[in-house]
């Protein structure tokens, strides 16, 4: 199901992706945490509305192809809903020189094989495979340097836990991302139900 009109604003290319919604507990315990954490380093912190795990960054897409990715993204092997669990926190590419702060989302084999089903399902519509190894996260701030970072490692790896719950996943999204004043704004275009 389609949650905006666009068949009349068909001449431009739109940011997408795919991914999956993260339940509201979930989403509160991060927000707690980044409430916690903000005022340690000034970083571009993600808004709770927009956390999410990314399937597949689908990038630039034209509006008039919008119906081939749609079909294209209907036509993956779904499996049954399956819990995901969000625990730890990390830094990406690496801890030294970071440009993202990421609570992290442990192995899932049906997460993984969702991903690998929308990466071959964009293949045959003309998006290029993902390169690298599909690792889930949800990015909770971005990182711009030279940002002061000590505070913020030291309020780390003092938290008592970084556990913050599992939710099930019973359907994957596509996403429209629009750039923000403070951050980017998220909508889900489209909605498929797991099997």
């Amino acid at each position: 199901m389609y949650t905006r009109e666009w068949d009349t604003m068909r001449n431009y290319a739109m940011r997408l992706f795919a991914g999956v919604s993260v339940s509201y507990e979930v989403r509160r315990n991060i927000e707690l945490l980044v409430k916690h954490l903000k005022s340690e380093a000034d970083l571009r912190w993600s808004p709770p509305e927009n956390l999410h795990i990314t399937t597949r960054f689908v990038g630039e897409w034209p509006e008039a192809r919008m119906d081939e990715l749609v079909a294209a993204l209907r036509s993956v092997p779904v499996p049954p809903p399956f819990e995901v669990s969000i625990a730890g926190l990390g830094w990406h590419p690496n801890p030294h020189q970071p440009r993202v702060f990421f609570a992290g989302v442990p192995e899932s084999e049906q997460l993984t094989a969702l991903a690998r089903g929308i990466d071959a399902a964009l293949e045959k519509i003309g998006l290029a495979p993902e390169a690298k190894p599909y690792r889930p996260h949800l990015t909770l701030a971005r990182i711009k340097p030279p940002a002061e970072l000590s505070a913020l490692r030291q309020a780390v790896a003092a938290l008592p836990s970084a556990d913050f719950g599992r939710f099930t996943v019973s359907k994957h999204l596509l996403f429209e991302s629009k750039p923000g004043t403070a951050a980017s704004r998220y909508s889900v275009l489209a909605e498929f139900p797991l099997a």
